[in-house]
C-alpha cells in the first residue's frame, strides 16, 4: 500500500435479503491528519460481528445506521501512529471503532487504552473485549445463573457464547450448547468444557435437546432465534430466564415468517412459567466495563476461560468474511488482521 493512502470499505448499497460483494466498495483516500485532541490510529485488527448485518439496513434501531457511501462501521485494535492528545503517545495500542479502514484520526475521548501483558491484543475485540462483556453482562444481570441450574447456549462456538457457557460452568451451572457442525459440537464440549452439546442442523434437534436437558432449562441466552427458538421454548422450567443477545438466523430475512403463529403459545408459556425475557445491548452495561475486564482476565490467566480466533488477511477480505459470519462459516471469534502485529 501506498504509505500516503488510507484504504477504506465503503457501504454501496442497502442489501436486499443476504449481503454480496456489490453491497461493498474498496476505495482509498488520504490518510486523515489528526486535530487538537485527536489521535492518529492504524487499525491492526479489524472485528467482524453480526450485529453489522442491522447497521446496513435502513430500518430504526437502537443504533443509526451506515450512510450510502459511508465506511463501515466496526471494533479495531490499533496503534498511534501520531498523537494531539496528551493522554496518548505514539506506539500505544488501543482499542475504538475506526471502522473498516487502515487510518483513522478520532478524539482521543473515543479511544482505550489494551494492556498487551493482559492476552494477545486482538482478544481487545473478543474475549476482553464487546462479545466477551456481552457475555457477561447479559448472562450475569439478565440470566442470574445459581449453582445446579441448566444454562442452554445458542451459537455455543461463537464469539459470545463460548463466553457465556464457560461463565456460567464457574458459576456452578450445568451447561449445553447449540452449534452447527460436529466439529463445533466437539469443541464445546472437549475444549470449553460445556456438559453436552447439540448439533442444530440435525433433524431431531429438539429430541436430542431435550434429552440433554433433563431437568428443563432455567437460562436460555439467545444468540440465535429460528428453530433453535422453537426447540428451546417447550423446555422451560418456571421462572426461567432469557438474555437475548442476537438473532443471527433472521438477520437477512427479507419479511416476517409464514405460518404458523408462535406467538400466542410464547406468551402462555411466558404468563404459565413466569418467564423472564429482556433484550440487551452491550453498552447497558457500561459502568461495569472494569469488573468484567478484572474478572475475566483473571480467569483467563487461571485457565477457566479459554477461546478460540479465527483470523482472516487483508481488510479487503472483509466483506466476503463477513458474509461468511451470517451463514456460520466462521469458528470461534471472526477477526481481520488489517496490518502486522507490533506485539506478537
Amino acid at each position: 500500500m501506498n504509505a500516503q493512502q488510507n484504504r477504506q470499505v465503503l457501504l454501496a448499497a442497502r442489501p436486499v435479503g443476504e449481503p454480496k460483494t456489490s453491497d461493498f466498495n474498496l476505495v482509498k483516500t488520504d490518510i486523515p491528519a489528526p486535530g487538537d485532541g485527536d489521535v492518529l490510529c492504524r487499525t491492526i485488527y479489524l472485528s467482524l460481528d453480526p450485529y453489522m448485518r442491522g447497521r446496513m439496513n435502513a430500518t430504526k434501531s437502537y443504533a443509526d445506521p451506515v450512510e450510502i457511501g459511508s465506511v463501515m462501521e466496526g471494533g479495531t485494535v490499533s496503534r498511534v501512529i501520531s498523537s494531539k492528545n496528551v493522554s496518548f503517545d505514539e506506539g500505544d495500542i488501543v482499542v475504538a471503532r475506526t471502522g473498516w479502514q487502515d487510518y483513522a484520526a478520532i478524539p482521543g475521548a473515543q479511544l482505550r487504552k489494551v494492556d498487551p501483558t493482559l492476552a494477545p491484543i486482538s482478544t481487545a475485540v473478543g474475549v476482553l473485549g464487546m462479545p466477551g462483556m456481552t457475555a457477561y453482562t447479559g448472562l450475569l444481570n439478565i440470566g442470574k445463573p445459581q449453582p445446579g441450574e441448566t444454562v442452554v447456549v445458542a451459537a455455543a462456538s461463537g464469539a459470545v457464547g463460548a463466553i457465556v457457557g464457560q461463565i456460567a460452568k464457574i458459576k456452578g451451572c450445568k451447561v449445553v450448547g447449540l452449534a452447527g457442525s460436529s466439529e463445533k459440537c466437539d469443541y464445546v464440549t472437549n475444549e470449553l468444557g460445556f456438559d453436552a452439546c447439540v448439533n442444530h442442523r440435525n433433524s431431531d434437534l429438539a429430541e436430542q435437546l431435550s434429552q440433554a436437558c433433563g431437568d428443563g432449562i432455567d437460562v436460555y441466552f439467545e444468540n440465535v432465534g429460528g428453530i433453535v427458538w422453537e426447540a428451546v421454548l417447550p423446555l422451560f422450567n418456571m421462572r426461567a430466564r432469557v438474555p437475548v443477545c442476537g438473532l443471527i438466523s433472521h438477520y437477512n430475512a427479507t419479511g416476517l415468517p409464514g405460518a404458523p403463529n408462535r406467538v400466542p403459545e410464547l406468551m402462555f408459556k411466558v404468563l404459565t412459567h413466569r418467564l423472564t425475557l429482556r433484550g440487551f445491548i452491550v453498552r447497558d452495561y457500561d459502568e461495569q466495563q472494569e469488573e468484567f475486564l478484572s474478572n475475566t482476565a483473571n480467569w483467563l490467566k487461571d485457565g477457566k476461560i479459554r477461546y478460540r480466533e479465527d483470523f482472516v488477511d487483508g481488510l479487503e477480505k472483509a466483506p466476503e468474511a463477513l458474509m461468511g459470519l451470517l451463514k456460520g462459516d466462521n469458528f470461534g471469534k471472526l477477526v481481520v488482521r488489517v496490518s502486522p502485529d507490533p506485539t506478537s
